[in-house]
């Protein structure tokens, strides 16, 4: 097995407000494309921020979504959601909602209202994944994840634990189910903990170092940065400097046309047309602010 080398790190750019209750540096596709990072179309991170106590939670109100699946990981903070399908919940700290948008939803999330009562650190990351053409009308849904029921797999030592959010570490299999293959984990490791990864070298791969500073094929790579890996080799090792946490993605690409504008998703202008019409049209259903 070859070493799967580090093709980019990035550091965080200028964090920029996602209706008033995300503040978010955005990697994809701001520093990566789309299609480079396929099927991983938006990665933005919530660094650690500390917000103040409000009675009237912050947040982003009723916006639509086609085409892809949301990914919202939470580290610190409480998110509270609903959807035009009657779904709704909390994304409590160590948790994963995983929102299949496909046919089209609308969606609102805010910080948790006790939680936003109270105020303080806040660090989440949402992901966009894509759906293949074949999917990108099926029916929404939602997957909840707690953190409880995440499966763990220890490290060498027991210097830590990886969480398999979905895909698969070392044959335990995550809870969430995807419509292509994708991995998720959450690496969280004590100083000196190690760990050791492999996916095929077709599929695009990147870290974000969530907590602490690591080494990864023993290059230094400070908390906050993206770490994009090359599309050669299949082995990486990470090894923490202090105690650590390190977001996992790597996913096998979809290949197929992406056209997106604001939040579509689909395979050409036309599907944006229409998915713009639909919702214009009230075919989204209805949610109230």
């Amino acid at each position: 097995m070859k070493t799967k080398q580090i093709e980019r790190i990035i550091k965080p750019g200028i964090p920029h407000f996602v209706g008033d209750g995300f503040r978010v540096h955005s990697f994809i596709p701001s520093a990566i494309t789309m299609q480079r990072m396929d099927p991983f179309l938006v990665f933005d991170y919530n660094s650690k921020y500390n917000f103040p106590a409000s009675e009237i939670p912050k947040g982003v109100g009723v916006h639509p979504h086609r085409g892809f699946e949301t990914v919202t990981l939470a580290y610190k903070g409480r998110v509270e959601h609903g959807d035009s399908s009657g779904g709704g919940g909390v994304i409590a700290e160590g948790d994963v909602q995983w929102m299949t948008a496909a046919s089209g939803i609308l969606h609102k999330e805010f910080h948790e209202t006790e939680w936003s009562k109270k105020g303080g650190e806040f660090q989440m990351v949402q992901l966009w994944v894509n759906l293949p053409a074949e999917y990108k009308m099926s029916t929404p849904k939602y997957q909840a994840l707690e953190n409880k029921d995440i499966p763990t797999v220890q490290v060498e030592n027991n210097k830590g634990f990886i969480e398999v959010v979905a895909g698969e570490y070392k044959g335990t299999k995550g809870l969430a189910s995807t419509f292509t293959p994708v991995n998720l984990l959450n690496a969280k490791l004590q100083k000196g903990g190690k760990a050791d990864f492999e996916f095929p070298e077709t599929y695009n791969t990147a870290m974000l170092i969530i907590e602490g500073n690591v080494k990864i094929n023993a290059v230094d790579v400070a908390t906050d940065h993206f770490v994009l890996f090359e599309n050669k080799g299949e082995t990486i090792e990470v090894e923490a400097m202090d105690n650590a946490v390190i977001l996992v993605l790597s996913g096998q690409p979809i290949n197929e046309p992406i056209a997106a504008y604001g939040p579509f998703v689909m395979n050409s202008e036309n599907e944006i047309k229409q998915a713009f019409r639909d919702f214009q049209t009230g075919k989204f259903g209805h949610l109230a602010d």
